[in-house]
Protein backbone atom coordinates (compact mmCIF):
# COMPACT_ATOMS: atom_id res chain seq x y z
CA UNK A 1 0.00 0.00 0.00
CA UNK A 2 1.47 3.33 -0.51
CA UNK A 3 2.75 5.35 2.05
CA UNK A 4 2.83 2.40 4.06
CA UNK A 5 5.15 -0.33 5.24
CA UNK A 6 2.93 -3.16 4.20
CA UNK A 7 3.65 -5.18 1.00
CA UNK A 8 1.84 -4.57 -2.13
CA UNK A 9 -0.18 -7.83 -2.68
CA UNK A 10 -2.94 -7.89 -5.02
CA UNK A 11 -6.53 -7.52 -4.02
CA UNK A 12 -10.01 -8.59 -5.57
CA UNK A 13 -11.70 -5.92 -4.90
CA UNK A 14 -12.00 -1.74 -3.36
CA UNK A 15 -13.96 -3.14 -0.49
CA UNK A 16 -10.64 -5.64 0.57
CA UNK A 17 -8.14 -2.68 -0.16
CA UNK A 18 -10.19 -0.62 2.08
CA UNK A 19 -10.14 -3.14 4.69
CA UNK A 20 -6.20 -3.00 4.46
CA UNK A 21 -6.02 0.66 5.46
CA UNK A 22 -4.52 1.20 8.55
CA UNK A 23 -3.97 5.06 9.00
CA UNK A 24 -1.93 4.36 12.21
CA UNK A 25 0.62 2.53 9.59
CA UNK A 26 0.96 5.14 7.28
CA UNK A 27 4.69 6.84 6.71
CA UNK A 28 5.68 10.13 7.05
CA UNK A 29 8.02 9.69 4.41
CA UNK A 30 6.69 10.27 0.66
CA UNK A 31 5.62 7.27 -1.25
CA UNK A 32 8.07 5.54 -3.92
CA UNK A 33 6.57 4.73 -7.36
CA UNK A 34 8.14 1.69 -9.09
CA UNK A 35 6.82 1.05 -12.82
CA UNK A 36 7.96 -2.88 -12.22
CA UNK A 37 6.78 -3.36 -8.87
CA UNK A 38 3.20 -2.16 -10.50
CA UNK A 39 3.91 -4.32 -13.42
CA UNK A 40 4.30 -7.62 -11.33
CA UNK A 41 1.54 -6.57 -9.38
CA UNK A 42 -0.68 -6.20 -12.43
CA UNK A 43 0.06 -9.77 -13.51
CA UNK A 44 -0.36 -11.26 -10.04
CA UNK A 45 -3.73 -9.81 -10.10
CA UNK A 46 -4.44 -11.10 -13.49
CA UNK A 47 -3.14 -14.73 -12.44
CA UNK A 48 -5.79 -14.72 -9.58
CA UNK A 49 -9.01 -13.24 -11.52
CA UNK A 50 -11.71 -15.61 -11.76
CA UNK A 51 -13.31 -16.34 -14.89
CA UNK A 52 -16.53 -14.23 -14.04
CA UNK A 53 -14.52 -11.11 -13.68
CA UNK A 54 -13.06 -11.13 -17.33
CA UNK A 55 -15.76 -12.57 -19.03
CA UNK A 56 -16.81 -9.26 -20.75
CA UNK A 57 -13.27 -8.91 -21.35
CA UNK A 58 -13.15 -11.89 -22.79
CA UNK A 59 -15.77 -11.69 -25.08
CA UNK A 60 -14.55 -8.50 -26.55
CA UNK A 61 -11.32 -10.23 -27.64
CA UNK A 62 -13.75 -12.94 -29.16
CA UNK A 63 -13.22 -15.63 -26.39
CA UNK A 64 -16.69 -16.64 -25.71
CA UNK A 65 -19.05 -19.62 -25.42
CA UNK A 66 -18.80 -23.14 -23.56
CA UNK A 67 -15.01 -23.01 -23.99
CA UNK A 68 -13.97 -19.27 -22.83
CA UNK A 69 -13.86 -20.25 -19.22
CA UNK A 70 -11.68 -23.20 -19.69
CA UNK A 71 -9.55 -20.80 -21.58
CA UNK A 72 -8.90 -18.59 -19.34
CA UNK A 73 -7.99 -20.98 -16.07
CA UNK A 74 -5.65 -22.36 -19.28
CA UNK A 75 -3.64 -18.97 -19.71
CA UNK A 76 -4.16 -16.72 -16.85
CA UNK A 77 -1.14 -17.62 -15.33
CA UNK A 78 0.82 -16.95 -18.16
CA UNK A 79 -0.25 -13.25 -18.37
CA UNK A 80 1.92 -10.62 -18.03
CA UNK A 81 -0.99 -8.24 -19.16
CA UNK A 82 -5.07 -8.84 -20.07
CA UNK A 83 -3.94 -7.83 -23.65
CA UNK A 84 -1.42 -11.21 -23.34
CA UNK A 85 -4.57 -13.41 -24.00
CA UNK A 86 -5.30 -12.20 -27.34
CA UNK A 87 -1.95 -14.03 -28.09
CA UNK A 88 -3.37 -17.22 -26.51
CA UNK A 89 -6.65 -16.74 -28.33
CA UNK A 90 -5.17 -17.11 -31.69
CA UNK A 91 -3.40 -20.28 -30.84
CA UNK A 92 -6.10 -22.04 -29.17
CA UNK A 93 -9.26 -20.41 -31.72
CA UNK A 94 -7.41 -19.19 -34.67
CA UNK A 95 -4.56 -19.78 -36.56
CA UNK A 96 -0.83 -20.42 -35.66
CA UNK A 97 2.11 -20.80 -37.19
CA UNK A 98 4.00 -24.07 -36.32
CA UNK A 99 7.76 -24.27 -35.47
CA UNK A 100 9.13 -27.21 -36.51
CA UNK A 101 12.28 -28.25 -35.08
CA UNK A 102 12.14 -32.31 -36.31
CA UNK A 103 9.50 -33.21 -39.05
CA UNK A 104 10.27 -36.54 -38.35
CA UNK A 105 9.95 -36.55 -34.57
CA UNK A 106 6.37 -34.62 -35.41
CA UNK A 107 5.35 -37.49 -37.88
CA UNK A 108 5.35 -39.63 -35.24
CA UNK A 109 3.30 -37.66 -32.65
CA UNK A 110 1.10 -37.36 -34.86
CA UNK A 111 0.70 -40.98 -35.70
CA UNK A 112 0.19 -41.13 -32.01
CA UNK A 113 -2.24 -38.64 -31.76
CA UNK A 114 -5.47 -40.36 -30.13
CA UNK A 115 -8.98 -39.58 -31.47
CA UNK A 116 -11.07 -37.16 -29.37
CA UNK A 117 -12.74 -36.11 -27.59
CA UNK A 118 -9.88 -35.21 -25.49
CA UNK A 119 -9.95 -34.24 -21.92
CA UNK A 120 -7.24 -32.49 -19.47
CA UNK A 121 -5.85 -36.10 -19.23
CA UNK A 122 -5.10 -36.42 -23.26
CA UNK A 123 -2.02 -34.75 -22.53
CA UNK A 124 -0.32 -37.08 -20.91
CA UNK A 125 -1.79 -40.02 -22.68
CA UNK A 126 -0.36 -38.89 -25.50
CA UNK A 127 3.37 -38.08 -24.92
CA UNK A 128 3.66 -41.38 -22.93
CA UNK A 129 2.53 -42.89 -26.38
CA UNK A 130 5.39 -40.17 -28.01
CA UNK A 131 7.66 -41.25 -25.57
CA UNK A 132 7.35 -45.25 -25.93
CA UNK A 133 7.21 -44.66 -30.07
CA UNK A 134 10.22 -42.81 -29.90
CA UNK A 135 12.14 -42.88 -27.16
CA UNK A 136 12.20 -38.92 -26.44
CA UNK A 137 12.04 -37.26 -22.79
CA UNK A 138 11.96 -34.25 -21.38
CA UNK A 139 12.65 -31.45 -23.22
CA UNK A 140 13.73 -33.48 -26.32
CA UNK A 141 10.39 -34.86 -26.15
CA UNK A 142 7.86 -31.88 -24.82
CA UNK A 143 10.04 -28.58 -26.49
CA UNK A 144 9.00 -29.43 -29.99
CA UNK A 145 5.72 -30.87 -29.64
CA UNK A 146 5.07 -27.22 -27.84
CA UNK A 147 6.87 -25.22 -30.64
CA UNK A 148 4.61 -26.58 -33.08
CA UNK A 149 1.48 -26.79 -31.54
CA UNK A 150 2.23 -23.47 -30.24
CA UNK A 151 4.67 -21.64 -32.44
CA UNK A 152 6.00 -20.46 -28.96
CA UNK A 153 9.00 -21.33 -26.63
CA UNK A 154 7.02 -21.41 -23.25
CA UNK A 155 3.28 -20.59 -21.75
CA UNK A 156 0.47 -22.37 -20.41
CA UNK A 157 0.25 -25.96 -19.50
CA UNK A 158 -0.35 -28.19 -22.91
CA UNK A 159 -2.48 -30.44 -20.93
CA UNK A 160 -5.31 -27.60 -20.98
CA UNK A 161 -4.35 -25.90 -24.41
CA UNK A 162 -4.62 -29.26 -26.34
CA UNK A 163 -8.38 -29.86 -25.89
CA UNK A 164 -9.11 -26.52 -26.48
CA UNK A 165 -6.83 -26.56 -29.93
CA UNK A 166 -8.42 -29.93 -30.79
CA UNK A 167 -7.12 -32.69 -33.27
CA UNK A 168 -8.01 -31.14 -36.22
CA UNK A 169 -5.70 -27.88 -35.68
CA UNK A 170 -2.90 -30.38 -33.63
CA UNK A 171 -2.72 -32.88 -36.63
CA UNK A 172 -2.71 -29.86 -38.94
CA UNK A 173 -0.06 -28.14 -36.47
CA UNK A 174 2.62 -31.43 -36.50
CA UNK A 175 1.90 -31.68 -39.93
CA UNK A 176 3.90 -27.93 -40.18
CA UNK A 177 0.75 -26.38 -41.93
CA UNK A 178 -0.81 -23.01 -40.13
CA UNK A 179 -4.03 -23.70 -38.82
Amino acid sequence: MTGSAASVRPVASLEELAGLVDLSRLSHGSAKFDPAELHQLSARTLHQMPYAAVADRLAALGVAGPRAEAFWTAVRGNLARFDDAAIWRDVVFGEASPVIEDAQFLAAALDALPAEPWDATTWAGWTAAVKAATGRKGRALFHPLRLALTGQEAGPELAALLPLIGRERASARLAGRSS
